[in-house]
């Protein structure tokens, strides 16, 4: 690689350095007998290679602080172009995660023909890493395709509450490789989309209407009948509680110490836990109110 870089060089760098060196031969042949012209000639060239290096770094440098302004702009006018067409959340930190890598990569290769490289071998060379590259990033490949495949088929969404590999939390982005969650005590987690796209998820916020369950227990003895109808009351007065699907309450399963009713409401997605939690305090409140025991562990003993 190293030779192949060298043969790659600008001629007239090349042509300039081995003149140095004979000059610089001379300089000091010349100066062991007492003549400075060739220390005159020496410094002269000196200062033209040290010109011409000058030159090409200052123009790398000027493409490179160029194409970040351009990079920095691009970015900006693609993010305004599909926030202009009101595309999907997750489309856009896709597409511009994206586009921001491949103008990086053509920047760097910019800024290396500036250099003097010869950029049809630095390609070659690129294609050479990327197989490379390729083989020993497959789990990236294969991220990355999941990553298509879930713009594609659109399992969630950003903003959309999942459960996913163990994690749950609210989709925040969906860039090239990874997905980012944030749960609900403000973490911040990345999963890898090649996961994703070919694992269970579980979407709690595709559909605008979710069940909520509850099991109320009472004592042995108490008025089933009872207990079901102040239920009913309590949901028919939360308005929160849709009416249909009406709520459902049955008698589910009469335990060792206890006689277990399943209740079962429909509401909007967004009030599910604010009604999971205070219908709970509240068949509580109620139930105190009414007279309706509920039911501790017992443990009858009989003496023989």
């Amino acid at each position: 690689m190293i030779n192949l870089l060298q043969a790659d060089a600008v001629p007239v760098d090349s042509a300039v350095v081995e003149k140095a060196v004979d000059v610089t031969k001379e300089a000091v042949t010349g100066l062991a007998h007492g003549d400075v012209s060739y220390l005159t000639q020496f410094l002269q060239q000196a200062l033209s290679f040290c010109v011409e290096a000058g030159k090409t770094i200052l123009v790398a440098v000027i493409i490179y602080i160029v194409g970040r302004f351009l990079v920095s702009l691009i970015n900006r006018l693609v993010k305004n172009a599909m926030e202009r067409r009101k595309l999907d959340p997750s489309i856009k930190t896709f597409v511009c995660s994206f586009v921001n890598i491949m103008l990086t990569v053509l920047l760097i290769i910019a800024v290396v023909s500036a250099l003097g490289v010869n950029t049809t071998s630095f390609a070659a060379l690129l294609a050479s890493f990327g197989v490379a590259a390729g083989m020993a990033l497959s789990g990236n490949l294969s991220n990355f395709a999941g990553g298509l495949i879930i713009l594609l088929l659109k399992p969630f969404r950003v903003g959309d509450y999942i459960e996913a590999q163990g994690f749950a939390g609210t989709v925040s982005e969906i860039l090239i490789f990874n997905t980012v969650l944030k749960t609900v005590d403000n973490k911040v987690i990345f999963l890898p989309n090649g996961a994703l796209s070919s694992g269970s998820i579980i979407n709690y916020s595709r559909e605008e209407k979710r069940r909520v369950d509850f099991t109320v227990s009472v004592e042995y003895g108490q008025d089933v009948d009872e207990a079901k109808k102040v239920l009913q009351e309590i949901f028919a007065k939360d308005s929160r509680i849709l009416k249909e699907p009406a709520p459902f309450v049955a008698l589910a399963s009469m335990a060792a110490s206890s006689v277990d009713l399943t209740a079962r409401v429909w509401v909007s997605a967004a009030d599910y836990w604010a009604v999971f939690f205070e219908t709970q305090e509240t068949i509580y409140a109620e139930f105190n109110k009414r007279g309706i025991a509920f039911p501790f562990p017992q443990l009858t003993i009989h003496n023989a």
